[in-house]
C-alpha cells in the first residue's frame, strides 16, 4: 500500500477545522436556541416598518408565510447543514474560506462589516427620531440638527464597543432584552 494514501492522511476539512477547534477550545459556547430566536426577532421585527404592517392588517400574513416557505425554512437548514458539517467559530467567514478560499472569506467579512454600518446608522437615525417623538414637538429641531445625530452615533458605537469588548455574556442579554421588548407590544 502506497504511503500516501489518501485514507490515512488528514484532509484538508479536518486539518483545517483542528486548528480552529484548538484555538476555539478556549471560548465558552454563549448562544443557545432561545438566545438566537430573539436575535431574529430584532433582526426580523425591528421597529421600521411595523406602522406600515399595521396599516395593511391580516393580509400581511400572506407574505409573511411566503418568506417563511421561500427564505427562513431554507435558511435554517442551510445554518443546520454546514454547522454539523463544519462546527467551527466564525460560522460563515469559515464556511466560505472552507468552501471556496481566503479572498471569499474575505469578501464574507467585508460585506458582514459593511452591512452591520450601515445598520448602526440606521439604528442611529431612528434612535434621534424617536426621542425627538419622545420629548414633543418642542424637540422638532432635533430632525434636521447634524450635531444631535453625530452625538447619539458616538454614543451608540461606544455602547456596541463597551458590550463588544465585554463580550456575548453581556451582548445576548442586550439583544434579549431588545427582543423581548420589540414581542411586548406585538403579544406575540
Amino acid at each position: 500500500m502506497n504511503e500516501h494514501d489518501s485514507s490515512k492522511s488528514p484532509s484538508r476539512l479536518e486539518t483545517i477545522e483542528r486548528g480552529v477547534g484548538a484555538r476555539s477550545a478556549g471560548l465558552k459556547k454563549e448562544l443557545g436556541l432561545f438566545d438566537l430566536v430573539l436575535i431574529q426577532v430584532v433582526f426580523v421585527v425591528g421597529t421600521v416598518w411595523v406602522g406600515q404592517a399595521a396599516k395593511l392588517g391580516h393580509s400581511q400574513m400572506i407574505y409573511w408565510l411566503i418568506a417563511i416557505i421561500l427564505f427562513y425554512l431554507p435558511l435554517a437548514a442551510v445554518v443546520i447543514f454546514l454547522n454539523r458539517q463544519m462546527p467551527l467559530e466564525g460560522g460563515i467567514y469559515q464556511w466560505a474560506k472552507l468552501a471556496f478560499n481566503d479572498f471569499v472569506a474575505f469578501l464574507v467579512a467585508w460585506n458582514l462589516w459593511v452591512f452591520g454600518i450601515l445598520v448602526m446608522s440606521g439604528i442611529a437615525l431612528i434612535i434621534k427620531k424617536n426621542i425627538a417623538y419622545a420629548i414633543g414637538p418642542r424637540a422638532n429641531w432635533m430632525h434636521e440638527n447634524k450635531l444631535v445625530t453625530i452625538v447619539v452615533c458616538v454614543v451608540l458605537m461606544c455602547a456596541v464597543v463597551a458590550a463588544s469588548r465585554r463580550g456575548l455574556a453581556l451582548g445576548k442579554w442586550v439583544q434579549n432584552f431588545g427582543g423581548g421588548l420589540l414581542l411586548l407590544p406585538l403579544r406575540l
